[in-house]
């Protein structure tokens, strides 16, 4: 497959275009660079560079779009209230811009909603499925019913019940085997809406989730993902492509980082092979059912754990594009296929995809390169404490390198991971804040980013930081000062 680069990104490029019919592509998502993998780096399909882009955080070149909306732009600050709320800040300015657009947006988002079709206005597009029916697919207390309807084998469900209501502890160590328990409500997005249930001074949190709810059995093992993207086929059917599997950690003050606190995905570490085979597997059951019940296809995540004796049960989907779905693409472009984003966006405007490899090939390829060591991943680091802060030095977005002192040293702009080697030493800082801007406890910070053939590990466990990844976030510390 590696021999189709040029070729294939350039048919993406052409079909993307027929798809948007001449209407301009506007992102709506927290990261204004949202598709940057897709537009930068190596294979650039550069008909997903944004004409306009509505986010939280500012944009940085070579990942600019067209033009930028931004509430970190009006505000001058990060907060855990400005990640959630940022929409509604920028909704007048964004409406603004969308008005002076020569022709109707399409505009591409995580999820669709009554504030997006408001900012699409009348004959704008917003390429997402139904929310109704995603909300449908995510809910956490249909997962298990969802599972079986799919087809998705015992060894990979975790034992749960539904409950409208949530019994006594003792009920529910009774109804899922273990002593532990977890309690899910809502659909399934991080962990919003799951607590752990060690003992009765648990239940009280639990409660306050809004139900119904699912009781599940608790499984010790290491968070994982998979993205997966189904494409219609001209048999009525759909090809489902799976990317290979990524580790997944948690955010927690233990990782032992200063003020600061870290999640990630990495796809370096090797998988056990019977286990990436079963997990490639379940998406690919998921996306088959999802198309023949709903009719929906395109990018969606499927989220799990891995446990120590190389078992995996499956814990939740996501119908949309998540927050790994930007490194994962390189993943794809590594095996010389376009990025899964132009094919997803493609779908959702019922437009034709012609580029992409035989499904059962490139989930093949996906399941060998998850055997092996090496790959991208990234580290997103968060505040933590009660001081404001804001960076003091640095050259803002792009690929850093530790001098002797373990001080970050500038490279060179960038806005791809591809372009970080960390066996070099090398990290991109992506999203790095203005030096004008505070950062406030519980605010995004940055995300560092690179690839590795597998010398170089960003975590040592779910919750456990490599050296590499707390001298990294040591030298980020460095940057900053009291605001």
């Amino acid at each position: 497959m590696a021999g189709m680069d040029v070729a294939a990104a350039e048919v993406a490029h052409a079909e993307l275009l027929t798809a948007l019919a001449g209407r301009p592509l506007v992102v709506v998502d927290r990261y204004s660079t949202a598709l940057r993998t897709g537009y930068t780096g190596p294979m650039p399909v550069e008909a997903l560079r944004p004409t306009l882009a509505i986010g939280c955080y500012a944009a940085w070149d070579p990942a600019l779009p067209g033009m930028v909306v931004s509430a970190e732009e009006q505000t001058g600050s990060r907060s855990v209230a400005g990640r959630r709320g940022w929409l509604r800040r920028v909704r007048h300015e964004a409406a603004r811009h969308l008005v002076k657009l020569d022709r109707p947006p399409v505009i591409a988002t995580c999820h669709t909603g009554a504030q997006l079709q408001e900012l699409a206005g009348p004959g704008g597009t917003v390429a997402a499925i139904e929310a109704g029916v995603r909300a449908t697919i995510e809910a956490r207390h249909l997962f298990d019913d969802l599972l079986r309807a799919a087809g998705v084998p015992a060894v990979a469900r975790i034992r749960c019940v539904p409950a409208e209501r949530l019994p006594g502890l003792a009920e529910l160590r009774r109804a899922v085997g273990t002593e532990r328990v977890v309690v899910q409500a809502g659909e399934g997005y991080g962990g919003r809406g799951t607590v752990i249930v060690s003992g009765e001074e648990d239940m009280s949190r639990a409660a306050r989730l809004l139900g119904p709810y699912r009781v599940a059995a608790y499984v010790d093992g290491w968070p994982c993902a998979v993205t997966a993207l189904s494409v219609p086929d001209r048999a009525g059917g759909v090809g489902v492509y799976v990317d290979r599997p990524a580790h997944e950690t948690t955010g927690v003050a233990e990782l032992g980082l200063g003020p600061l606190c870290s999640a990630g995905h990495d796809w370096s570490r090797p998988w056990p092979l019977p286990a990436a085979a079963l997990l490639i597997e379940c998406a690919e059951r998921i996306a088959v059912w999802a198309w023949r019940r709903y009719g929906v296809a395109g990018l969606f995540s499927l989220r799990g754990l891995l446990t120590p004796d190389e078992r995996v049960y499956l814990s939740a989907v996501r119908w949309r594009c998540d927050d790994s779905t930007e490194v994962s693409a390189v993943n794809q472009q590594a095996v010389g296929a376009p990025p899964f984003l132009p094919a997803h966006l493609v779908v959702m405007l019922g437009g034709r995809v012609s580029w992409l490899p035989d499904p059962q090939d490139f989930n093949q390829v996906s399941l060998l390169r998850a055997t092996e060591r090496g790959g991208p991943f990234s580290v997103r680091l968060r505040l933590r404490g009660d001081t404001p802060l804001r960076v003091a030095a640095g050259q803002g977005p792009g690929v850093y390198r530790l001098d002797r002192a373990d001080r970050p040293r500038w490279v060179r702009r960038a806005a791809h991971p591809a372009e970080a080697q960390a066996d070099l030493g090398e990290f991109l800082l992506a999203g790095l804040p203005a030096t004008d801007v505070v950062c406030h406890p519980g605010a995004d910070l940055v995300t560092i980013e690179a690839v590795t053939d597998g010398a170089t590990q960003p975590f040592h466990g779910p919750a456990g930081a490599s050296p590499f990844t707390r001298r990294v976030a040591a030298a980020v510390e460095a940057l900053l000062v009291p605001a």
